[in-house]
């Protein structure tokens, strides 16, 4: 008995040795990346004139697919579902302009290092008279389906939420602000760097109030923290080397460079 319970312990131990070589190996042998994005959230992530994705992340991971000999695919996921569709392996990570998430931590994903500063903000039409949250009170206010925005507005600030007369749900922001421009609601609740970003193209708004301070980073499925680390040092050579700042010179990321963690240590 002695002697069988040996060998099964000897065999698991070689199983499980076998599939750490495996997972080494396939790590080393990776030849292309499946970046995540939300394709309707410009600055970090959309649809370029040309009719491929573009945007500030975007381009940060096609340098650091570059850099590691990687064949940089895109996978446009639907924002709600973006950790369902990570976990199904649909793509290698999420990245493009999301919050850093307490809740995503306890549930196990891994989290890049933080990348950017943000916060949430109220759009407005231009001729609103709106200046103010409370002047939004009994007023319908959209915002994307799962985002901070979202969980916000049912959490830390249910309260502001229960002044309004509705909150309309939309699953990109693009929706919530054609509902703006129709007058189907009267603001969007969004992030500061999508509303400067439409503001600067059309006649909306910015009301002069941050509701909610937040940090966007990658998230990894759980048992990727070496993938994350591989992406995490890659980005910080990008850094070093002048081409992260390279990248967030372009005029179309005016809005978001002062806002850069990297470029402001």
């Amino acid at each position: 008995m002695k002697k069988i319970c040996v060998m099964l312990l000897c065999a698991a131990m070689l199983l499980a040795l076998c599939a750490c070589g495996s997972q080494k190996q396939q790590s080393a042998e990776r030849t292309s990346f499946i970046m995540g994005i939300d394709p309707e959230y410009p600055p970090f992530s959309y649809l370029g004139d040309d009719g491929k994705y573009t945007g500030f992340d975007v381009e940060v991971c096609q340098a650091v697919c570059d850099a590691l000999g990687w064949k940089l695919e895109i996978f446009a996921v639907n924002w709600d579902e973006k950790l369902v569709q990570l976990d199904s392996m649909e793509c290698d990570c999420v990245w493009s302009g999301m919050t850093i998430l307490e809740s995503m931590k306890e549930a196990g994903y891994v989290i890049s290092a933080p990348y950017y500063d943000s916060t949430q903000v109220l759009v407005v039409k231009a001729d609103s008279g709106y200046a103010s949250s409370a002047d939004l009170a009994d007023k319908v206010v959209a915002v994307q389906l799962g985002t901070s925005g979202e969980a916000l507005l049912g959490g830390e600030l249910a309260e502001l939420a229960g002044t309004f007369e509705s909150v309309l749900t939309c699953d990109s922001f693009l929706k919530c602000f054609t509902e703006l421009e129709g007058g189907a609601v009267d603001a969007v609740f969004v992030d500061l760097p999508v509303a400067a970003k439409y503001a600067s193209e059309h006649d909306v708004s910015i009301i002069d109030e941050n509701l909610g301070a937040e940090q966007y980073g990658i998230a990894f499925r759980s048992g990727d923290g070496e993938l994350c680390a591989q992406v995490d040092a890659a980005v910080q050579k990008l850094v070093e080397n002048g081409t992260y700042a390279a990248i967030a010179s372009k005029s179309e990321y005016a809005d978001i460079v002062n806002n850069l963690i990297f470029l402001s240590k």
